[in-house]
Order: C-alpha cells, then sequence, then structure tokens
C-alpha cells in the first residue's frame, strides 16, 4: 500500500511517498521545501506568505515526486494531510490539495494530527528513499513523549499509537518560540534558534566566564506544566542594563538561556518518568535538533536505564514522512468533513 503524506502547518510544503506492508516500511519519495529564505525579511513567518506559497509550490512538488519516484498517481492508495495544529491559513492549503486530489483518484483522506507525526517520526530509522523495506523500531507501552517546537512543548503519556493522554505543556510561550524571540532580542539571524546554539556551545567551549544568571520558569512547581515567557522577559530586561553590549556577553547570555531552557525540560521529563512506569522515551519537535539539549536527554535516558528514541536526521523538524506513517495506522474511514483546526490537541 503506498500512502501520500501532505504537510503544510507552518513555513516547509512537504511530501512523501511511503509503502508500507505489516510493520516494514519503504519510502519512495521525501521532499521537504523550506520557505526560510521567504521569511527571513520578516523575522518569522507570515501566515498569508506562508499560504500563497504552499499554494504555489504544492502541484509542483506533487509533480517531483511522483517522477522521482516512479509511482503513478493511480497507485496510491490514501492520503495523509496534516489539519492541526498550526496556522489555519497554512493547513487549509494542504487540505484543499488533498482533498481535490483524493475526489479525482477515488480514494481516501486522511486527517493526521501534526504532534502524532513528531510520536510516529521516532519509529522511523530513515529519512532518505530505501531500495528496500525496513523494519519500524519497536515500541514498548505505555511510552513518554517530549514534543518540543516552535508552537508546542508538551509532556505526552502514550498508551498506544493514537491513544494520548498530556501530562503537561506549556502555559504561554513554547521553547522554540522563546528561542527564537530570544534570538531577536540579541539581534542573530532568523531562524534564530541555532544561531544561540552556535554562541552557546562556543561559550562552553571557550569558558566564556558566566556573568549572567537567569531563572528556571516553573522547575520547583509540582505539576508538568512550562513556562517560558518569563524567561524571555528576563533575557529582556538583561539586555537593557548591558549598555553596549558585546559578543561575548551575547554568548554568555545564550549558554545561560539554553542551560535553563535545557534544565526545566529534563527536570519536568524526570516528573513524567517517575511516575509513568516506562521503559522508553520520545522527544520530537525541531528543537531536538539542539545538541546540548539533545546530549542531555542521552544522559537522562543512561541516568535511568531508558530506551531513548529520537528523530532521524530529516525527521526532527516538520515532514511529511511522519504524517504519511501516522496515516497508514489510522483507519481508513470516512473523514470527508474535516476541517483544519489550529489548536487541534491530542
Amino acid at each position: 500500500m503506498i500512502t501520500l503524506g501532505i504537510e503544510t502547518s507552518c513555513d516547509e510544503t512537504a511530501m512523501c511517498l511511503l509503502e508500507t506492508q505489516d510493520n516494514q516500511y519503504k519510502i519512495l519519495g521525501n521532499i521537504v521545501h523550506s520557505q526560510i529564505e521567504t521569511h527571513k525579511e520578516f523575522g518569522g513567518v507570515v501566515p498569508m506568505i506562508a499560504k500563497r506559497e504552499h499554494i504555489k509550490n504544492l502541484p509542483i512538488i506533487y509533480e517531483k515526486i511522483l517522477k522521482d519516484s516512479g509511482v503513478n498517481e493511480n497507485q496510491i492508495s490514501r492520503i495523509a494531510v496534516t489539519n492541526g495544529p498550526g496556522l489555519e491559513p497554512a493547513l487549509w492549503t494542504g487540505i484543499l490539495f488533498a482533498k481535490d486530489l483524493g475526489k479525482r483518484l477515488n480514494i481516501p483522506v486522511i486527517p493526521i494530527n501534526h504532534m502524532e507525526g513528531h510520536i510516529v517520526a521516532s519509529l522511523l530509522s530513515t529519512s532518505s528513499t530505501q531500495k528496500d523495506f525496513a523494519e519500524l523500531k519497536p515500541l514498548d507501552f505505555p511510552t513518554i513523549a517530549l514534543l518540543i517546537s516552535g508552537g508546542h512543548t508538551e509532556l505526552i503519556e502514550v498508551d498506544n499509537i493514537g491513544s494520548y493522554e498530556v501530562l503537561g505543556a506549556t502555559v504561554d510561550d513554547a521553547v522554540g518560540e522563546a528561542f527564537d524571540k530570544v534570538a531577536r532580542m540579541l539581534e542573530l539571524p532568523y531562524p534564530g534558534g541555532p544561531e544561540i546554539s552556535k554562541l552557546a556551545e562556543y561559550a562552553r567551549n571557550n569558558n566564556i566566564d558566566k556573568q549572567i544568571s537567569l531563572p528556571r520558569p516553573m522547575i520547583h512547581s509540582k505539576d508538568m506544566t512550562f513556562s517560558f515567557s518569563g524567561l524571555k522577559t528576563a533575557v529582556l530586561y538583561t539586555l537593557k542594563k548591558i549598555e553596549n553590549v558585546t559578543v561575548e556577553q551575547k554568548q554568555d547570555i545564550a549558554r545561560e538561556f539554553e542551560d535553563a531552557v535545557t534544565e526545566v525540560l529534563i527536570s519536568k521529563t524526570k516528573m513524567a518518568i517517575e511516575k509513568i512506569s516506562t521503559q522508553s522515551l520520545i522527544i520530537g519537535g525541531g528543537v531536538i535538533a539542539n545538541t546540548h539539549i539533545r546530549k542531555s536527554f542521552e544522559q537522562l535516558a543512561k541516568e535511568y536505564s531508558l530506551s531513548l528514541y529520537l528523530p532521524a536526521s530529516g525527521l526532527s523538524g516538520d515532514n511529511a514522512l511522519m504524517i504519511a506513517l501516522a496515516g497508514t495506522i489510522k483507519p481508513s474511514n470516512d473523514y470527508e468533513g474535516f476541517k483544519a483546526d489550529g489548536n487541534l490537541s491530542l
């Protein structure tokens, strides 16, 4: 069975052709078109510009993925498309494209929660096209998933694929959003997250003196709720106290900010691990590409003797492969009336 995955929740126009049989998969085609250069001058994603770019890119990418994979569109068995959460104008472009194509090919169109996609992405070993079928990674339940991205910070108990309970989420800024906002304060290029990481890594490797101290929001609360708005504000007040910010001070702030975020994420995840009897931990979302955060969770998994599931290269950010895989797991019911939902929850 071949599933076409479509992802347009933010500023990536992505498509994937995934062939599955039993517990095996073969990636026939996987394309992610980023709009970073388009949005860079605005310092962030502009929803209506993202919508315009998706509308332009979707038919082009569809023709390319068919040509590159050698798949005839009549071989496609079903379509899986992100219907939330995300930017609603962007989501609608993928949904309408999928519904029109599904109607023309007379195949089912399945709505997929973007966050579920990030969970199942951890079961894949590669994002590259393959000649042969491969096994999905085995996963025992229940497990815990921490989803950290530009729009989301959530701890989730996963009793099975399709069965989720949110243990805690951010009450304000998502962790990736906080990275980008702090990067703008430091006058770093967009996207800001990787730029902060570069400065922080330089500060650690070169033993830059620690002059800045930032709070660890809600680290001592007895729940698994996150908050990063106050941390962002603390950076703003710190910068206001400095007349002329030097490169070294930026490096110090970046390191302290990254340390604060990491310590909060680790602390809350420990609470989840100790509450849920689990032998595994899933980390998904674009922020796990951060080297320091990734290493910290690798150490946490060793501390608790957990199997750690991290997305393969190319699968931490938004992509259609995770959407296609989630679509193979869900039943092909009648979803004809589904809509875009920018605040869709698991």
